[in-house]
């Protein structure tokens, strides 16, 4: 069973995400609601992916990716963000995220980047 972290500060959209993937048969390990707290929290539960918002307070996404990347380079991370974001998708792609969903998001859309990232064929 692939173990997901959640990381939004919607607390909404982190409701909505855990539903769809407990639905789907994925783990929800850890759900977050900014990139300091995704820090702390990975090296304890060390999860198969995480699912990180882009737009926070404090520590943004894309400075969160980077921080995760250097505790773990192996580390499998999906970026979301809002439509109309497309150079912070950008951006986050070239740091190193495996893929991005974009908000608001297709349940099936959502599936099928966490199954291409979980299960490389």
């Amino acid at each position: 069973m692939t173990r997901v972290m959640i990381v939004d500060d919607a607390e909404f959209m982190r409701m909505v995400i855990k539903d769809t993937l407990l639905k789907h048969g994925y783990e929800v390990v850890a759900e977050v609601g900014d990139g300091e707290e995704a820090i702390q929290t990975y090296p304890e539960i060390k999860p198969d992916i995480v699912l990180m918002d882009i737009i926070m307070p404090d520590i943004d996404g894309k400075e969160a990716l980077q921080k995760l990347l250097i505790m773990d380079p192996g580390a499998k991370v999906i970026m979301c963000s809002s439509l109309g974001q497309q150079a912070l998708i950008t951006e986050s792609m070239r740091i190193g995220a495996m893929g991005f969903i974009v908000k608001p998001f297709e349940p099936d859309g959502m599936l099928d980047v966490i199954r291409k990232i979980a299960e490389p064929s």
